[in-house]
Order: structure tokens, then C-alpha cells, then sequence
């Protein structure tokens, strides 16, 4: 997989667009159904949801449409991630007295994908950068 997104560069933003709809519909509809299985207040889970949204577009947009000069579009969307970790981070902290152990697994879990994204992307753009 290493070697397949850094051949072909714009398919991370592929990668990322398939990641923040699956999130945007675990967290809009699965969780919000299920909202006292998971421990996170409802209305985080949809802003949460709303925000994987936003990713989805802008990374499908990005992949459909960017030919070239995609490095900043790459580098926008792998920060906005790495502060998607931060923000998710912090509420695991500050709401960790009421998520259950699978909401706590399920974040944590988002944390880890999420910063392999990061870390893709990041390597994606040093490697077009040193080339």
C-alpha cells in the first residue's frame, strides 16, 4: 500500500474521502442510534459526523479534479486530520468519565487509522518534496 500511494499521490486523497465517509456514517448514524453503547453525547457525535463530511468532500473533490499542484491540497487535508486527532483526543480526555469501553476502543482505534493517514500523507509530501 506504501509504494501504491506513492506512485500515485493524488489516490491518498481516494483513501482519505472512502475513510471520512465511513466515519462520517458510523458516527451520524450507527452511534447517534446507539449513543449510550458508545458514552459520547450525541451532539459531539453529529458535529464530529458533520466534520467527516466536510473531509469526504473536500478530498473527493481533490482527487477528481486536481491534475496538478496538489501538494498544498495534500498538505491541508493531513493537518486538518492531525487536528481532527488532537480534537478527538482531547474529548476522549475530557469526556472519559462517561464513554463506555467500547466508545473509548472505537476513538482510540479512529486515533491510530487516522494517524496512519497522517503519516501517508506527510510521507507523500516529503517524497514529491525531496524528488
Amino acid at each position: 500500500m506504501k509504494s501504491l500511494l506513492l506512485d500515485s499521490p493524488l489516490k491518498i486523497f481516494l483513501l482519505d474521502a472512502i475513510g471520512a465517509i465511513i466515519t462520517a456514517l458510523i458516527l451520524g448514524i450507527v452511534f447517534t442510534t446507539f449513543q449510550e453503547y458508545i458514552g459520547m453525547p450525541r451532539e459531539i457525535l453529529i458535529s464530529l459526523s458533520l466534520i467527516a463530511v466536510v473531509f469526504c468532500i473536500y478530498s473527493f473533490s481533490c482527487f477528481f479534479m486536481l491534475k496538478r499542484n496538489w501538494k498544498p491540497f495534500l498538505k491541508a487535508i493531513a493537518i486538518a486530520n492531525l487536528l481532527y486527532c488532537v480534537a478527538t483526543t482531547v474529548l476522549i480526555i475530557a469526556l472519559s468519565h462517561q464513554l463506555t469501553i467500547v466508545g473509548l476502543l472505537y476513538f482510540m482505534g479512529e486515533i491510530i487509522v487516522i494517524g496512519f493517514l497522517v503519516y501517508f500523507e506527510f510521507l507523500v509530501l516529503n517524497r514529491i518534496k525531496n524528488s
